[in-house]
């Protein structure tokens, strides 16, 4: 037992857990495309429920992929036309390599598909004609070699004999080569006679072996010549060479020598190829015709042709010239010159960053052309970076990984790998594999500060961004896709703020109103979109700023209506700093936009009264006097201390009398003036009763029309499926102020359907007064038609017994109806 076959026992046994079986098929060629080869599956006694996981499928080498597995039937399938004479020329037998992988765990399994040659080639003459000159000195016996047809099929689908036309002269020789192959010979059993027959003309047909044969046909004319008794002699019929193949053009492989016993021309010598010398030597070699000297004319290939079988010729210049044949073996030697070849068979790319170390990320097929110690490869890798390169069978490696890998620091690896021979010197190759690295969902998303601090002024317009919460995620694709939540811990904050889902861009939906709340506090949600997602929360405080948008408002004296003023009264004689009445007024802003001042901005008499510039209380500026008016109108003027500046006015009436009834008579001394416009009342009521009357004669009408068509429709239906609907009328707006029925701070709007039951009512109330307004507060929130009697027409005085009751105030101001001048 030798060193070698130990060590070829051990590798037996490292890989059987990679190789369990070699198959090996036959298939004849152009076999069509799905043509099932054999079932591998039951062949390597394969789980065919197993194989969609296992990931199985056919590598071979080249770049045509010939064969495929049909995963649910587990037969080996044919997948590219196979034309066997394109893939090994002459060679017999052919064969196909291929391999099996399977994954989950990873085999590996061997095979061969014998492709077997059919008689789909003709035999080809490199010429339709021959034209022979043969002496007619030539005696009987003698040989002439003719061109051979050439055939690319093997076997007995190549070329197998010759067939020569009936003719009383020649017979024909068919001998086979080294090689196989047949190439005919004429031989001359009757001595030609010039005088009787000057040419000949015969037909030489090659046929193959096929079923049905196949021939070709070559036209052969010979001419008879004068004799020339001496044909030439090599001195020997066979010569050997060896020649290396990257021996350079023009280098000597055979010197050929032959001779002839005439003399002159008859005895001069040429030498050539013969004719069934291949094209392809003619290319690769070079005669001399006058030396005899072969050369190195093409280049050689030891991978193409590792012997060359050259068949050469020596004819003198006689008229009728000698012809004498030999051939060269030239063997051709090996070399370092193919450098090694490295495929690569699958790429598990990407792969996840959380992947096992000595998890398999390629495999890889090295060859080399060169045979020996030149074709014997070595592979391996740069270092540094988290793979190995391993081998548990010859011409194949696994690229696995050694240790853990972090997307984050290296999203890809661009590996190089280097195979190199053990030729003298070596040659080598490259090989890159980009492997790249999918990421998995370890880390949450980073926000760029922990929380966020927003100031939105208020009466802000809808709809626009606050702010543009901004987070980052080092993972990648969906892992990193951030998606924005507002997590809403009051239910309101859904109608006030909304956060887009994608850009984490804040939104403030409606108008902010300082004065109704001034914070609101939220949480933002951060969540990537990994599986299991992780999320990030960050509070965000709004502040919302005051503007000065809310002008004074009056509390007292109540805001001035087109049928109402107040009237405050002072007693004649009254001194200097006595306080009349106060101006009450709030500002719902804050700060210093609530701050407000009084000024007196116009007065019946100037310096008869005062207010404070800022309570707004209302001060006798000097003593009244007798001689004073008995009426006083102030405008006070409110302003506050914003930017820029609301005001607002109040008007106050002050009447100068001793009792209440001095001012009742003079309302009573108020006529009220004709209203000029009291005829367009009329008008427009007599408007609003013909429209009214013209809508429900016209809704009658519609009414009727619908009716009798429904009667006319009952006859065409069993059960009536139809709903008469109404078109909802006009709204009828009833308008008390205008009507006179009701003051202009309690008015109803009453909108009337066509189905009284499903009618809304739209009421606006009137203003509630503050507990600070005037007396006139009294009447004003009184009834409504009560207030219409008194204030509207101020024509009915207070009897005594109405007087007498106590803890009543019966001053009236004075009232411009509508229409009517001052």
């Amino acid at each position: 037992v030798t060193t070698g076959q130990v060590l070829s026992l051990l590798l037996l046994f490292g890989v059987s857990d990679w190789v369990s079986a070699a198959i090996r098929y036959a298939i004849p060629e152009e076999a069509r495309r799905g043509s099932a080869v054999g079932n591998v599956v039951a062949d390597l006694a394969l789980d065919l429920g197993r194989l969609p996981g296992r990931r199985l499928r056919v590598v071979s080498g080249g770049n045509k992929k010939y064969f495929g597995v049909d995963l649910t039937s587990g037969a080996l399938l044919v997948n590219e036309r196979i034309d066997r004479e394109e893939l090994c020329g002459a060679l017999s037998p052919c064969s196909l390599s291929f391999e099996i992988v399977v994954e989950n765990p990873l085999e590996l399994y061997s095979g061969t598909v014998e492709i077997q040659d059919i008689n789909d080639n003709d035999p080809v003459f490199p010429s339709s004609q021959a034209r022979l000159e043969i002496s007619e000195s030539v005696t009987a016996g003698a040989r002439f070699p003719l061109e051979s047809a050439q055939d690319p099929d093997v076997g007995i689908n190549s070329l197998q004999t010759y067939q020569l036309s009936a003719n009383p002269n020649f017979a024909l020789d068919v001998q086979t080569r080294v090689d196989g192959s047949k190439y005919a010979e004429l031989v001359l059993e009757k001595q030609l006679d010039r005088e009787e027959q000057r040419e000949l003309n015969l037909v030489l047909t090659a046929l193959d072996g096929g079923s049905p044969p196949r021939s070709a046909h070559v036209q052969i004319h010979i001419d008879v010549v004068d004799a020339n008794d001496n044909a030439p002699v090599f001195n020997q019929s066979t010569y050997k060479a060896r020649v290396r193949e990257n021996t350079p053009s023009g280098t000597l492989v055979a010197r050929i020598s032959a001779y002839d016993l005439d003399d002159g021309p008859n005895g001069d010598i040429v030498y050539s190829f013969s004719s069934h010398t291949p094209a392809k030597v003619r290319e690769l070699f070079s005669l001399d015709s006058a030396t005899g000297e072969l050369r190195v004319k093409g280049q050689l290939d030891y991978e193409e042709a590792k012997l060359y079988e050259i068949y050469l010729q020596a004819k003198d210049k006689g008229v009728v010239p000698g012809v004498a044949h030999c051939k060269v073996l030239v063997e051709v030697v090996d070399v370092n010159d193919n450098a090694p070849e490295v495929t690569v068979t699958s790429v598990y790319s990407p792969v996840p960053e959380d992947a096992a170390p000595g998890t398999v990320v390629a495999l890889l097929s090295v060859t080399d052309l060169d045979s020996h110690d030149n074709g014997l490869v070595n592979c391996f890798i740069s270092p540094g970076i988290p793979f190995m390169l391993s081998s548990s069978l010859k011409n194949y490696y696994t690229l696995k990984t050694e240790r853990t890998l972090d997307r984050e620091k290296a999203a890809e690896y661009n590996i190089t790998i280097t195979a190199k021979d053990s030729g003298s010197p070596p040659l080598s190759a490259v090989k890159h594999i980009l492997v790249q690295v999918s990421d998995v969902n370890d880390n949450a998303p980073r926000l760029s500060q922990d929380s966020y601090d927003v100031y939105v002024p208020e009466n802000n317009v809808p709809g626009i961004p606050i702010l543009n919460v901004s987070a980052t995620d080092p993972d990648l694709g969906r892992n990193a896709h951030l998606s924005y939540t507002l997590l809403q811990g009051d239910t309101t904050f859904g109608h006030l703020f909304s956060i887009n889902r994608e850009n984490g861009t804040l939104y403030l939906l409606t108008s902010l109103d300082h004065e109704d709340q001034v914070e609101f506090s939220m949480m933002v949600q951060v969540q990537d979109g990994g599986s299991p997602p992780l999320d990030t929360n960050v509070s965000v405080s709004v502040f919302v700023t005051d503007l000065n948008d809310n002008a004074p408002t009056v509390l007292y004296p109540h805001p001035n209506t087109t049928t109402t003023t107040y009237t405050d009264v002072v007693a004649p004689g009254t001194p200097a700093g006595h306080m009349v009445t106060k101006v009450v007024a709030v500002d719902a802003d804050a700060g210093y936009n609530a701050w407000i001042s009084y000024t007196l901005l116009q007065a019946t008499d100037p310096s008869l009264f005062s207010v404070g510039l800022h309570n707004g209380e209302i001060f006798t500026a000097r003593q009244l006097r007798e001689d004073d008016a008995p009426e006083h109108t102030l405008i006070i003027l409110l302003k506050d201390h914003g930017e820029p500046v609301l005001s607002t006015s109040a008007t106050i009436s002050i009447s100068v009398a001793e009792m209440v009834k001095e001012v009742l008579t003079d309302l009573t001394d108020v006529a009220p003036a004709s209203d000029p416009r009291r005829h367009v009342t009329f008008y427009l009521i007599l408007a609003v009763i013909l429209v009214s009357a013209a809508f429900f004669i016209t809704m009658l009408s519609v009414g009727i029309f619908k009716c009798y068509k429904w009667r006319k429709s009952k006859e065409l239906y069993n059960s009536s499926r139809s709903t008469t609907y109404r078109t909802p009328g006009p709204f009828q707006h009833i308008d008390a102020v205008r009507g006179g029925f009701t003051p202009p701070s309690f008015y109803h709007q009453v909108y009337l359907t066509t189905d009284s039951r499903q009618s809304d009512l739209l009421c606006k109330k009137p203003f509630t007064s503050s507990p600070l307004g005037s007396r006139q507060g009294t009447i004003r929130n009184g009834e409504p038609g009560l207030y219409h009697q008194i204030v509207g027409t101020a024509s009915r005085l207070p009897t005594p017994a109405e007087q007498a009751q106590p803890n009543t105030d019966w001053r009236f101001s004075q009232t411009q109806r509508p229409g009517t001048s001052g």
